[in-house]
């Protein structure tokens, strides 16, 4: 009897591309996603891909909170507004991709990482993702540059946000699990911007939402919207 490559206990009846293994249904169900890094294509996510979400979600969540602590103590309301400009792009750029990774992600970010760097370092062909992400935090300085970080900083908190990703992604070659997790956070615990971003899908260029940083860090608000601009308060 091939045992659960998770639990070495039941017997293994699915086939897990992320183990690499048969795993049982009690532990694909329980862990996928949240402790394992499922790739998109697994079939077994198809079914239930909102409850994923929704309990990835909630340990993107604590996760998050003790990072944007540690975002605060490195560069206050600027860095974590950083941390929050990437959040908000890579949610409105995956949130209906069935196709997006994890790795998609840490290239973008480790490409502005680059853009910031004091250092020179000669241009290669970016990813659509990347190219995007740095054209919203180009847009996001431009408007609003009382709120940009001075380089060194920023390269410090981009450094940081690529070891918060890469963590919370896991090993998977194909991880989906940072995305489920800011998706599933985002669409649970702040609907008001998921919905703003969603209506603004096809419409260019994002509009970004007001820092939404942990209840203890920021006192809980409302969102209001403008032609403009989206504030939280």
């Amino acid at each position: 009897m091939s045992k659960c490559v998770y639990c070495h206990q039941r017997k293994g009846k699915r086939a897990c591309p992320a183990l690499g293994g048969l795993i049982c249904s009690q532990c694909c169900g329980e862990h996928r996603v949240v402790r394992i890094a499922c790739p998109s294509d697994c079939i077994y996510l198809d079914s239930n891909n909102e409850y994923q979400q929704k309990r990835a979600g909630g340990r993107f969540a604590q996760a998050r909170r003790d990072f944007y602590k540690e975002l605060f103590e490195l560069g206050g309301e600027k860095a974590a507004g950083l941390f929050n400009l990437v959040e908000i792009v890579t949610f409105s750029y995956f949130q209906n991709r069935r196709d997006g990774q994890d790795g998609e992600v840490v290239t973008a970010i480790q490409s502005l990482r680059r853009t910031l760097s004091p250092l020179h370092i000669p241009a290669a062909p970016q990813q659509v993702f990347a190219e995007h992400l740095k054209k919203e935090y180009e847009a996001f300085a431009k408007q609003q540059p009382q709120q940009a970080l001075d380089q060194q900083t920023a390269t410090d908190v981009l450094d940081r946000v690529l070891k918060f990703v890469t963590e919370f992604s896991g090993s998977g070659l194909q991880s989906t699990r940072f995305l489920t997790g800011l998706i599933g956070y985002i669409r649970t615990h702040h609907p008001e911007i998921a919905e703003h971003l969603a209506k603004q899908q096809e419409g260019g260029r994002i509009v970004l939402p007001g820092q939404f940083t942990p209840g203890e860090v920021e006192p809980a608000g409302h969102v209001h919207t403008d032609p403009h601009h989206t504030h939280r308060h």
